[in-house]
This record gives structure tokens, sequence and C-alpha cells, in this order.
């Protein structure tokens, strides 16, 4: 079974999984509030609502070397690819995911920070059910959750990230709010949540 961590809590990847990790996918999903009111009631009617999920790259001194996100869908060492942009949030699972090649990343990047976003300006108001997931695609073993439920006007939230250590890879949740639109918007929060 899955573990639903805390804000600020670190896993090891390895010994979660129980293997060495080859690759792994970081899931992200939501649904749209429903529309409040007596016919938005009776209809079931919902607003859509856009979040966009990013990866920031570091090196080892918390510089970025690369950005995956709707605008660029593969990293352009080719180890991480993003599945595209949902405009919605409509539909059960993971509505963008992020896939993780682990063996073919360079020994350069030591960081991998999860972002979200929403680049229309909808707030997390209108959002509802948000989480965030880490897999290994082995398998499709859900080794973390993290509940991205804090209600409020931002637009963009640091999820988590990937540390490289010697032992293999470690999951840490962040959950840390901003008003960023776009992916670019978080670089700098996304290095500040990196603990060293």
């Amino acid at each position: 079974m899955a573990l639903t961590l805390a804000k600020n809590q670190t896993i090891s990847l390895e010994k979660t999984a129980g293997t060495g990790l080859k690759k792994v996918s970081m899931g992200l999903g939501w649904d749209p509030e429903k529309a409040g009111g007596f016919f938005g009631k009776l209809m079931g009617s919902t607003n859509d609502i856009d979040l966009d999920a990013s990866c920031i790259l570091l090196d080892e001194s918390k510089k970025p070397v690369d950005l995956v996100w709707f605008r660029q869908l593969m990293s352009r060492d080719g180890a991480i690819r993003h599945s595209g942009d949902n405009r919605t949030g409509e539909g059960a699972g993971d509505d963008e995911t992020i896939f993780v090649d682990l063996e073919k990343l360079p020994g350069s990047v030591k960081y991998l920070v999860f972002t979200v976003n929403s680049f229309t300006g909808q707030n997390f108001e209108k959002v509802a059910n948000a989480y965030c997931r880490i897999v290994d695609d082995a398998g499709r073993k859900e080794l973390g959750r993290f509940d991205l439920s804090e209600k409020g006007r931002h637009t963009g939230i640091v999820m988590a990230y990937l540390a490289r250590n010697a032992g293999g890879w470690d999951f840490t949740t962040v959950g840390e709010v901003t008003n960023g639109r776009t992916a670019d918007d978080l670089v700098d929060l996304a290095i500040a949540a990196v603990r060293t």
C-alpha cells in the first residue's frame, strides 16, 4: 500500500520500492469544483480547470539546467517526458504525468523539482481533490502520495522533489504555495524549497 505523505516528509524511493528503481513517474490529478447554486447542482456542471505540471532540473549547486513543461515536453537529454497538457481536470486518475528515466539522467542532475501552476490564472479555490503521486513504472506501484488540499487564492504550488544521493533517490514533499502562472515563475521558489 502506498504511503500518504505529510508536508515536508522525505522517503527513500529505493527502500519503499524494495528494488533498484529505473523509471518513475510523477502523476498530478485534480478535479474542478462543482458549480454552485441550484441549477449547477441539478445539472452537475463544472468549470474546467487548466493546471500545468512541470519539472525543473537542478544541478548540485541548485542551478537550473533544464525545464520540462507544456511548452517543452521532453528534457534536452531525453530522460524526462511530459504527457501533455490537460486543460480540464475531468476524468479519473492522473490528469498530467511526467515520466522520468532515472538511468538516462546525466550525473550532473541532482534534483528534480515538480511544480504545478495555473497558466490561466484560476486559483486553487476552484480546485478539488488535487494530489501528486510518485509511481515505480516497472510494476506501476504507487510509492507515495501527497494531497494538495490547501485551498486559497494561489495559482501555483511547489509540490515535491527528487534528490539523488549515494543510495539512490529520495522523494520529499513540499507544498509551498505561490502566485506564479508558469514554471518559469516558480524556479526561484523551487530552488529555495530544496533542502541540502
